[in-house]
């Protein structure tokens, strides 16, 4: 599992005090990060081979300002072209929001989803 420690801040809360519900998916592909060097080390834009498919996240729970969130990235399953990123944040010991993302592997020259080499499974799955 990858973890990583958002500290919100006050430009992301709302007007009744809370994190603002359109922060959390930001948070969550920040914790994607690692997941996206394995497809493209340094992230160079000019090599890019990553698309988002589809996002989720469900609320649990109120996020404020104030306080770190603590953003637990693991990988589910793995298709032939596609996964799916698993996502968890926490809050003072409490699960706030969970979250996934379906990304695809993706060929940007060609304009079409590519297999994912057995080499990028071996990775993927070390992320299980």
């Amino acid at each position: 599992m990858l973890l990583c420690t958002m500290e919100p801040r006050f430009c992301e809360t709302d007007a009744l005090g809370h994190i603002n519900n359109t922060v959390v998916p930001m948070w969550f592909e920040t914790g994607r990060v690692p997941v996206f060097e394995i497809f493209n080390p340094g992230q160079h834009l000019n090599a890019w081979n990553m698309i988002l498919r589809k996002i989720d996240v469900d609320f649990v729970a109120q996020i404020y300002y104030g306080h770190p969130v603590e953003i637990r990235t693991r990988v589910g399953h793995v298709g032939s072209s596609s996964f799916v990123c698993e996502h968890e944040a926490w809050q003072r010991g409490s699960l706030v929001a969970t979250g996934s993302a379906v990304m695809i592997y993706f060929d940007f020259e060609q304009q079409r989803k590519q297999e994912i080499t057995a080499a990028l499974r071996v990775e993927l799955e070390k992320l299980r």
